[in-house]
């Protein structure tokens, strides 16, 4: 895999995935639009005007580390207006993240990913337009957050992960992390 590039004549963005690679980005969409779902934003309503005039989000940070860190605390020195805050945008913002980790899944599958790979020597060819293109950026900073947060990934911390064994799963992990990395800072300047 060699990252994204943009098309010149189309102005496209593009990228060619193996097919584990095509399904282990839809794996981590997948699990990040389970994450942002799994926990109630907000309370179901069945009229959708009602829905959107309902402001009874949650008031306090999400329990799990890794949601606390997708939505932080907008102010911390000041509990009521960060409540109110949370009231009125988390469940807007989660929405919206799990759309763009959606996008993803659809992009891939559409691209002729199937549904349970089993097909050796498979390459997913993706074609991004822009406004695609930046879902997508956003989507892989949500799910780098998602597993720095799960490994504890911190600031100047690379003797760590690179003393790990090739074996522990943490090391893979990483490597992980690292490859969703590189993606996006390819896309990056694919989009420039």
């Amino acid at each position: 895999m060699s990252g994204f590039t943009k098309h010149r004549r189309s102005g496209r963005v593009i990228a060619n995935f193996t097919g584990f690679e095509a399904d282990l980005i839809r794996s981590l969409a997948s699990q990040l639009v389970e994450l942002l779902r799994n926990e109630e934003a907000a309370p179901q309503t069945r009229d959708p005007l009602e829905a959107m005039m309902d402001f009874s989000g949650p008031t306090s940070a999400p329990e799990d580390p890794v949601l606390a860190r997708l939505f932080p605390t907008a102010y911390s020195e000041d509990e009521e207006s960060a409540a109110e805050f949370r009231r009125f945008t988390e469940a807007t913002l989660r929405d919206g993240k799990a759309r763009a980790a959606c996008t993803i899944i659809d992009t891939l599958e559409e691209a002729g990913l199937p549904p349970q790979l089993e097909e050796e020597g498979l390459i997913i060819d993706v074609e991004l337009d822009p406004p695609t293109a930046e879902t997508w950026m956003r989507s892989f900073t949500d799910i780098r957050l998602a597993l720095a947060t799960r490994l504890g990934v911190e600031e100047d911390d690379e003797a760590y992960w690179e003393a790990l064994p090739d074996d522990d799963p943490r090391a893979q992990a990483h490597d992980i992390y690292d490859w969703v990395g590189y993606l996006q800072e390819t896309l990056v300047r694919a989009l420039s």
